[in-house]
């Protein structure tokens, strides 16, 4: 008969509750950014926000675990636990508050902190105690490894990353936001009742009562080792959030794709948790200055696609393993775990504060991420074998000023011998293999990363010089002058959003993705031109061309500094010299429409892009009912649905068949050279109506076709949206 090892049963409970309690955290992070993100139109910061607000959370439930285990007796704390999750219950299910509305003039992310700590605060509060706070119960059963429970952090990381993977993947296609939030609801109940379960431990097992307001075992930790502790957790929180920031706007603006940065990282937790090191997790380590370099060669670039995005998360797995495989392997006796995940999780909140308040006000671009890289470089462990020779500390200092010099050197020399486009290439290239001699001192191949990360930021011989550039919650707005072809650009991350032509004999001429637009203005014969139009996005305005003089035009453009940029004289024009009268409301498109005014426009268009997509809620039965109720008799809805990754037309078509309108589509996403040298871009753009006739205009175009619904496919609500089946096959 085989013996049961004592404490078995408690191992699986503790295990279980660990597992659904970050399972939990990590589920509702992404259903309640999909809740408001269509009140803040879709911006990627609504997501840096959220994981700022989360972190701040999970701080705030380390610090109550942590102090309610050290201050309160073994018993009192259980009971006054369990109390705090009985009253979390009823703040359940999770759900948006009615009638809250950011401030369309102001940044909003203090406006979305309260917003998600009155609807979702204390459920999340309460769960993200649990992980801590049980690991700490779990030392008082009997099971061997009790007395050193960190291996349940394994677990718990476990589950965070399937709910993040289970999310896109399972959920959102499948379950509307209110199903969601109902099915989170059943997960936390359960949750609840094992929490109880394990709270047996601590009047079951004889423990000894330590005397209220006094320190079970005194805290004999360093000052150094505990901002050790939050360094090497702040660089990879800071690291995930940059990337985040830096795929879904630079590289692939999808949503899916915030969630991944994410799920590496806690990976990384749980590898370097795991109780038997494998040999896999040391060769990770081993090559993340190698893959550092490689990040370097490939970080301004956006294709090939796949390649790319791999090397930005290749990079941020090695990281994040590294500065967490320090962490684990500092991990102190039980008696200090909570006080542990506390400084891991200041660090962790710290991170989220830097990327999403200290680094938009400081910088007016993405400046954190090669800041994150850096640092992580500068934090790896030194190598022991290598010892350290006579002058090798200053040569740390030293080096990196040359390796910067060489690649400006390098530079000049290929541009000298006539071929300037290859001197940015064969700069950097020759730089990073420099690099790569320096691995195994940190500080040395930490600087020479930053000098070569600085120096390739220099203009070098660039024919575009910025203008102007700024970051807002909504992204990084920048202004370019194109010498060449005599264009100011208006350019969101790597997304070009509008032109102007430089050239007074084209400066009122449409440009970019508007220039085939102009039979949509032209009304059917024996109608007159629509007096009013609405247009959601504003961009440069160069829309307004295509007005007539009798016109009223309507732009909806939920960022206050592309208006400033539109109305800038020494920028754009197209506001103040194209033919009708305009003005432009600032705030979200959905919201500012769905005011009583009883106007009604001949055309809408729906233009309003975050980096290189459409705003989900822009795209939805609710918003297309919203635009009827605005559209005069035998008008036209006009959508623009140029994407390098979604094919956003087939979900116009299932939106179109659903409403019984006409709808047809546009779709030439490639000019020819000669176009593109004028400043025009290819296009993808949908028109719908009420009727086939309100389309004549346009059925006489060939390069307009009938636009049919998908059999079978589900039509976006506003609780209901399914990315992964609208990601581009080809």
């Amino acid at each position: 008969m085989r013996l049961r090892r004592p404490g078995t049963g408690w191992l699986l409970v503790f295990t279980t509750t660990l597992f659904l309690s970050s399972a939990l955290l990590f589920a509702v992070q992404p259903m309640v950014a999909k809740m408001v993100l269509p009140l803040l139109g879709g911006a990627p910061a609504t997501w840096i926000t959220c994981m700022l607000f989360f972190q701040s959370a999970l701080l705030a439930g380390y610090a109550y675990a942590h102090w309610s285990t050290q201050w309160l007796g073994s018993r009192r704390q259980a009971a006054g636990h369990l109390a705090l999750v009985a009253v979390s219950l009823v703040a359940l299910p999770v759900a948006v508050p009615r009638g809250w509305t950011p401030d369309s003039t102001a940044s909003p992310v203090a406006w979305l902190l309260l917003l998600l700590i009155v609807s979702v605060g204390l459920p999340f509060f309460v769960a993200s105690s649990t992980g801590p706070l049980l690991q700490r119960w779990f030392t008082s059963t009997p099971h061997a490894s009790a007395q050193d429970p960190y291996f349940l952090y394994r677990a718990s990381n476990l589950g965070s990353v399937l709910a993040l993977l289970a999310y896109p993947v399972l959920m959102e296609p499948r379950l509307r936001l209110a199903d969601q939030a109902r099915l989170w609801a059943g997960a936390y109940v359960v949750l609840a009742v094992l929490t109880g379960v394990c709270a047996l431990t601590r009047w079951r097992v004889p423990v000894a009562e330590p005397e209220l307001g006094v320190v079970a075992a005194p805290l004999r930790l360093g000052t150094a080792r505990r901002l050790r502790w939050v360094a090497l957790a702040f660089v990879p929180s800071s690291l995930m959030l940059a990337v985040t920031t830096h795929v879904t706007t630079d590289i692939a603006p999808i949503p899916l794709l915030w969630v991944i940065p994410l799920g590496l990282y806690l990976l990384s937790f749980v590898v370097a948790f795991s109780p038997r090191p494998s040999i896999l997790s040391a060769l990770i380590k081993q090559a993340q200055p190698f893959l550092i370099l490689q990040l370097l060669l490939v970080l301004t670039a956006t294709r090939p696609l796949l390649l790319v995005v791999a090397a930005n998360l290749a990079a941020l797995f090695a990281s994040a393993l590294v500065c967490h495989g320090r962490l684990a392997d500092d991990r102190p006796p039980s008696e200090h775990l909570t006080a542990f995940y506390l400084w891991i999780a200041l660090g962790g909140a710290l991170g989220g504060v830097f990327n999403a308040v200290v680094a938009p006000l400081l910088f007016d671009s993405v400046v954190e991420y090669p800041l994150a890289i850096v640092a992580a470089c500068l934090l790896r462990p030194p190598n022991p074998d290598r010892a350290a020779k006579p002058n090798s500390h200053r040569l740390d200092y030293l080096l990196p000023l040359a390796v910067g010099a060489g690649y400006l050197g390098v530079a000049a020399l290929t541009r000298a011998f006539g071929f300037s486009g290859q001197a940015r290439p064969v700069a950097l290239v020759t730089a990073v293999v420099v690099c790569a001699a320096f691995n195994s001192r940190p500080v040395r191949f930490g600087l020479a990363v930053g000098a070569v990360l600085l120096a390739s930021a220099l203009p070098l011989g660039s024919p575009n010089d910025t203008l102007y550039a700024e970051r807002t919650f909504f992204g990084v707005l920048r202004v370019d002058r194109d010498q060449d072809r005599q264009l100011h650009l208006l350019v969101h991350g790597t997304t070009v959003h509008g032109a102007q032509s430089t050239d007074p004999a084209r400066r009122l001429e449409p440009l970019t993705y508007y220039w085939p637009l102009g039979p949509l203005f032209v009304p059917p014969p024996g109608r007159a031109p629509t007096p009013k139009v609405a247009v959601i996005g504003l961009g440069t305005g160069s829309l307004a061309c295509y007005g007539r003089p009798e016109q009223h035009w309507t732009f909806y453009e939920i960022d206050p500094a592309v208006e400033r940029l539109a109305r800038d004289p020494e920028l754009f024009t197209y506001l103040r010299d194209c033919p009708p009268e305009s003005d432009v409301v600032v705030g979200d498109a959905r919201r500012s429409l769905s005011r009583p005014s009883g106007e009604e426009f001949g055309v809408i268009v729906v233009d309003a892009f975050t980096s290189d997509s459409i705003p989900v809620h822009l795209l939805t039965r609710q918003a297309l009912d919203l635009y009827l109720d605005r559209l005069a008799d035998g008008g036209i809805i006009a959508v623009n649905v140029s994407n390098r990754y979604l094919d956003l037309d087939l979900v116009l078509g299932d939106l179109a068949a659903d409403a019984d309108m006409a709808a047809m589509v546009r779709d030439e996403p490639e000019v020819t050279e000669a176009q593109a040298d004028e400043g025009k871009a290819g296009s993808v753009w949908v028109a719908m109506a009420r009727e086939p006739a309100d389309l004549a205009s346009l059925a006489a175009d060939p390069t307009w076709v009938t636009l049919p619904p998908r059999p079978g496919a589900d039509v976006w609500t506003d609780d209901f949206s399914n990315l992964l089946g609208a990601i581009r096959r080809e």
